[in-house]
């Protein structure tokens, strides 16, 4: 048997929309990225959303609309996927990495320590669907020592009075916070779509707000939405549906929208999003974490608390006492043996841009230790209980073979 780490969920009736989109004649954006969006702000609870061609791009769309640029810093996890620091840098900006808390995400006091006046946004990123402290970064953004430090260079900036707060939401569709569905707890939240995320439109990110943000949400979305097909005031669709073919560029946007034969791949999924896609990654989750709940090696990550519920996305399990070199050696094991495991993620700090770009790994302990013995395990619809009982049983034989026998070695040195 072998179990591969995140297909992606297709199922008939996803290949029927498709079918049905490519047979329609209208395969680029449309009327099924509309009704993606209106699916999407239903869920979390959004009045406005905006579907584009990935994660990055809605970042990137975010922070420019801010008028983020050339000078300006914003905070980011060290603990992340670069994709959330580089969209920092197309537009020019500076990312400045902090490091972590132990359950994986953004530490509020170490982000108090970087702000600077060169300071315009906040990224921060709800790892594996756990939704970061959204009450104490806000708290921490409205305290009047950083709203003192805060130079705004703009009407929006003028506006917020502080920095921007982003959530990189990737894995954190279908989580809960304090309650409510997640999703609007930042000033703007930015979904991924990839191929492996919990809900995937092969390619694609959604952007939504948070109903309290201090300018006229409608006219920022409208804007948002011309940035992502080049500045046009009629997107391909809409010229279709007039008489009139006339078009005006208003701004100089990017080439960042969703087609709708990938929306229709989400949209299928949405049907059996809370009822089938996501009950199923809480079992997986609840069977693994039974399953190494009385092993004190095993450090399991965050699921449930008092006011937050993760998106399952990812199982991040953590092995008290590994070295980086003993944890490769169990990833090796796995993967011999037929099971594909991962890792999430090589801090920003240990990779080679940003180490030549003067970011420094001794500025991020928490995050290199916490990378150092990290294993992510499969978690998809498909995985059955068979399957996830033989993962369990790949990653104890690891230990046992790679753990146990280095523990026994270094015991035989001492003496």
């Amino acid at each position: 048997m072998r179990i591969p780490f995140s297909p992606p969920f297709i199922d008939e009736e996803i290949v029927q929309e498709v079918t049905d989109t490519l047979r329609s004649g209208w395969i680029t954006t449309g009327p099924k990225v509309r009704a993606l969006e209106a699916e999407i702000a239903a869920m979390v609870g959004a009045r406005n959303a905006l579907c584009c061609n990935s994660a990055t791009a809605g970042l990137m769309l975010v922070l420019k609309w801010f008028g983020v640029g050339p000078g300006d810093e914003v905070v980011v996890p060290a603990y992340t996927y670069c994709a959330t620091a580089l969209a920092v840098v197309h537009l020019g900006a500076r990312p400045v990495l902090a490091d972590v808390e132990d359950d994986f995400n953004l530490s509020p006091a170490t982000v108090r320590k970087l702000i600077t006046p060169r300071t315009k946004a906040i990224v921060a990123v709800d790892i594996a669907g756990w939704p970061c402290d959204y009450a104490a970064l806000a708290a921490m953004l409205g305290d009047p020592d950083t709203i003192s430090r805060f130079t705004p260079d703009n009407e929006i900036q003028h506006a917020f009075g502080r920095p921007l707060l982003v959530s990189d939401s990737a894995h954190a569709l279908g989580a809960v916070y304090e309650g409510r569905p997640f999703g609007t707890q930042a000033d703007f939240s930015v979904f991924s779509f990839h191929a492996v995320k919990n809900l995937t439109t092969a390619e694609g990110g959604c952007i939504v707000s948070a109903d309290s943000i201090p300018v006229d949400r409608e006219a920022v979305f409208k804007r948002l939405r011309l940035m992502t097909l080049n500045g046009q005031t009629r997107d391909a669709f809409t010229k279709t549906q007039t008489s009139s073919w006339r078009y005006d560029i208003v701004l100089p946007g990017f080439k960042m929208n969703m087609p709708d034969v990938c929306a229709a791949i989400g949209l299928a999924q949405m049907r059996n999003y809370a009822s089938e896609l996501l009950p199923r990654r809480r079992a997986i989750v609840d069977r693994y974490r039974e399953a190494f709940a009385a092993l004190p090696w095993a450090w399991l990550p965050p699921i449930e608390d008092a006011r937050r519920s993760s998106s399952r996305h990812l199982f991040m399990l953590r092995v008290h006492g590994i070295d980086e070199t003993e944890r490769d050696r169990m990833i090796d094991f796995c993967f011999q043996r037929g099971v594909a495991v991962n890792v999430h993620f090589v801090p920003l700090t240990q990779l080679t841009w940003f180490k030549e770009n003067g970011h420094s790994e001794r500025d991020t302990p928490n995050a290199v230790r916490l990378s150092s013995c990290e294993i992510t395990l499969p978690v998809y619809p498909q995985l059955t209980d068979a399957e996830a009982d033989l993962v369990v049983a790949t990653i104890r034989a690891a230990y046992e073979e790679i753990v146990g026998t280095a523990v026994a070695s270094r015991v035989n040195i001492a003496s």
